[in-house]
């Protein structure tokens, strides 16, 4: 062979090596890359190809498929009183992916997941279709409906949780959305979800965990447990040391009071009329850092709460001052928390102070029905002693069987509460939240601990938001389904 066309076979064979390298490099180094990439089509029109596995709650189907007409995507998500339950199932949209329970187990109701394996190679050899795993969730669906149908037109949200085993019963957010609008990849279903991100209400955020709220008055349960378990109060029935005016530290300015009688009142008379100046004298003698201390203990400034969809980390702010931390120990101030904060602040106290982790999701199932994972209850956290716990669920109690949360009372069944009207805007210039929390009791502890918020409620005078006025009864609807449930 002459040298040229030895030197063309060199480079022939450098190319053919090069190729066959690439080739390689593009299966087996990048292949799950590739995969998975956005922008393969591919993947896309094979994950629409067969049917999504459901979404249950109460044993029965929240989601569905539906065949879609002049699209290579077979198949696209239905709901089942989508607005109702967006804030537990989320979306999943031919044309915008998915999110939430949609978007954290879309390999189990793709069929995709690893541990779906064997279904897969069996359904070869049987010839069945594809088709995805169901995820049956915790929630209760008169409890979801209950919170729903209270909320109505009013902007706020509702987190209820079983205190024993932290499952999440309801988790309800207003204004909200329905996910089929916009499941599909068409102009229209671009044009639906375009108009709910331009909504000035926000109807796609989760209320019940992505939005935080001066907590107001409820707050004031978490600065009693402090107050007990650092010795700053030992009888909740002995007058405390509070002047009227109380003075807020570093400053001039009084605390005011909404109700009279909180000059030295006791702890358990503060909690029933909810005396600012009490609470904010005895979050100033606790000290921020064991205030920081006591919030921390019941899940706040932890920015990893995961039920599995993720919340919004609650806050008391560890730098303030001593005015900052007597105001933030009413509530206010730099304070914040999500309903499902105040949820699991509740839960803690009704369970005797053992806090659960909450979570939402109770097995993953294969299309035959076998279970693959079951999720056991967790405990969290020990906020407070049991005798602790159990002086603050006398107060609570007090405060809905002659203070101000009367509204929340069930026959026959003890409720333990705390109303909360917090300020919004600066100066207090925009209509104030409406908070409540509660918990019912029965023989056997207690089965519901509920935090509902409204943020806003049209056509209601400013001077008649409060939290024991709208809140409260919303709350005991919820306690109610999920009691009734359990007969």
């Amino acid at each position: 062979m002459n040298k040229p066309l030895r030197r063309i076979a060199i480079f022939c064979g450098l190319l053919v090596l090069a190729l066959l390298i690439r080739d390689n490099w593009l299966q087996y180094v990048r292949a799950d890359e590739l995969n998975t990439h956005k922008l393969n089509r591919r993947v896309q029109i094979e994950r629409y190809a067969h049917e999504r596995g459901n979404i249950i709650v109460d044993g029965k189907p929240i989601t569905g498929s539906v065949a879609t007409k002049g699209s290579d995507f077979k198949y696209k998500r239905t709901y089942v009183n989508g607005p109702m339950w967006a804030p537990v199932t989320g979306f999943a949209s031919q044309a915008f992916d998915a999110n939430q329970i949609e978007k954290l187990e879309d390999g189990i109701l793709t069929g995709n997941d690893d541990r779906l394996f064997f279904d897969r190679t069996m359904a070869m050899f049987t010839g069945e279709k594809k088709k995805g795993g169901d995820v049956v969730t915790t929630l209760n669906g008169k409890a979801q409906e209950a919170a729903f149908k209270g909320l109505g037109d009013k902007k706020g949200a509702v987190a209820a949780i079983d205190p024993q085993t932290g499952k999440i019963l309801a988790l309800a957010s207003t204004p909200s959305y329905d996910p089929s609008v916009f499941a599909g990849n068409s102009i229209k279903d671009s044009e639906n979800r375009q108009k709910l991100l331009n909504d000035k209400d926000k109807p796609m955020v989760n209320r019940a965990l992505r939005e935080t709220y001066p907590p107001g008055s409820t707050f004031k349960v978490v600065t009693a447990a402090a107050a007990l378990e650092n010795g700053v109060v030992e009888d909740i029935d002995a007058p405390t040391d509070t002047p009227e005016p109380y003075l807020i530290p570093l400053s001039r300015t009084p605390m005011k009071n909404s109700h009279g009688g909180c000059e030295k009142a006791s702890l358990n008379a503060a909690m029933e009329v909810s005396c600012n100046s009490v609470f904010a004298n005895l979050g100033d003698k606790v000290s921020r850092d064991k205030m920081v201390e006591m919030a921390q203990k019941f899940g706040f400034n932890n920015a990893e709460i995961d039920t599995p969809v993720r919340a919004s980390s609650s806050v008391y702010n560890k730098t303030m001052d001593r005015g900052g931390n007597a105001l933030s120990s009413i509530g206010q101030f730099d304070t914040a928390a999500t309903p499902l904060q105040m949820a699991m602040v509740t839960a803690a106290i009704a369970n005797d102070g053992k806090l659960m982790k909450p979570y939402m999701i109770d097995q993953l199932r294969a299309p035959n029905l076998d279970v693959i994972q079951t999720f056991e209850p967790e405990e969290m956290s020990r906020p407070v002693s049991q005798e602790n716990a159990q002086l603050l669920q006398q107060m609570m109690e007090n405060v809905v069987e002659k203070g101000t949360g009367t509204k929340a009372r069930i026959n026959d069944v003890t409720v333990g509460g705390k109303t909360g009207t917090a300020q919004h805007g600066v100066g207090n210039s925009k209509r104030p939240y409406a908070w409540f929390i509660s918990y019912a009791k029965t023989d056997n502890g207690s089965p519901v601990a509920v935090a509902v918020v409204v943020e806003d409620s049209s056509g209601t005078a400013r001077d008649d938001i409060s939290g024991g006025g709208l809140a409260a009864p919303i709350a005991r609807d919820v306690m109610k389904a999920v009691l009734d449930s359990k007969e």
